[in-house]
């Protein structure tokens, strides 16, 4: 079976973000797999451990993304490919659906894709519905477990009103969430493999594609305003006289 898991990289989680000169900043916090996408490494991995294969990390980024994808490889993902061009910088959900559509299909053969449920950055969580209704494939989401039996793929979806059990012919295209269970630490011998892999960096014109026009675009972006707040200690000799004397300030302020 040939699995593709679907990674991006993001700001840390402890990066404070904010706009600068109309651009989302996150100052010098590092860069790092997307959490949420580490469990469709893991999901991948328990696929392929279950029902043999390979595991392909695919993710679309500047540069720098390959040190997430040399973290899907040190989990344990056989090989790695990154699609990265300047005409990419301002993808929005659908534009990332339609490059990861185009790489899936010159990646080619691939009997399942593989999403975390969401970005930490955007947070949109569409572009695994998204990417499935490009290539043509039936979409399973929100998977907290994934069974496979003769070419066909049963999940056990996690939602607000609690279980629900579906399935699909393969080739398809699953997100997960963290029931799928605890991502792997990347083992030290991992980590070596990593470290001296070579990841291929495909370009748009590589897959054949047109830098894809946004369909949301931003219109204005600035920081939130400033709540100042102010403090004022209510003291007593007793609980009575504190009592009176907050009931008077919240007269005074017509809190009440």
């Amino acid at each position: 079976m040939k699995i593709i898991a679907c990674i991006k990289q993001v700001p840390d989680s402890e990066a404070k973000v904010k706009a600068e000169g109309g651009q989302v900043s996150w100052g010098d916090a590092p860069l790092v797999i997307n959490p949420f996408d580490e469990y469709a490494v893991e999901g991948a991995l328990q696929q392929k451990e279950a029902s043999g294969g390979t595991v392909t990390a695919l993710c679309v980024g500047g540069e720098s993304a390959k040190d997430a994808l040399k973290h899907a490889l040190a989990m344990g993902a056989d090989d790695a490919v990154l699609v990265s061009d300047a005409a990419l910088n301002d993808l929005d959900t659908v534009g990332a659906a339609r490059v990861l559509a185009a790489a899936i299909n010159k990646i080619g053969g691939a009997d399942m894709v593989i999403f975390g449920r969401q970005t930490l950055d955007n947070g949109a969580g569409l572009t695994p519905a998204q990417t499935a209704r490009i290539i043509g494939w039936p979409m399973l989401g929100l998977a907290g477990q994934i069974k496979v039996d003769a070419g066909s793929v049963t999940v056990e979806r996690v939602i607000e009103e609690g279980r629900q059990t579906v399935s699909a012919k393969m080739p398809v295209v699953l997100s997960v969430v963290q029931s799928i269970g605890e991502p792997r630490y990347p083992s030290f011998m991992g980590i070596r493999k990593a470290s001296k892999a070579t990841i291929p960096v495909w370009s748009l014109s590589d897959l054949g594609a047109s830098a894809p026009a946004p369909v949301v675009t931003r219109s204005e972006l600035m920081n939130p305003p400033v709540q100042e707040k102010e403090v004022e200690m209510i003291t007593g000799e007793n609980a009575a006289e504190i009592a009176d004397k907050l009931a008077d300030k919240i007269l005074a302020e017509k809190v009440l």
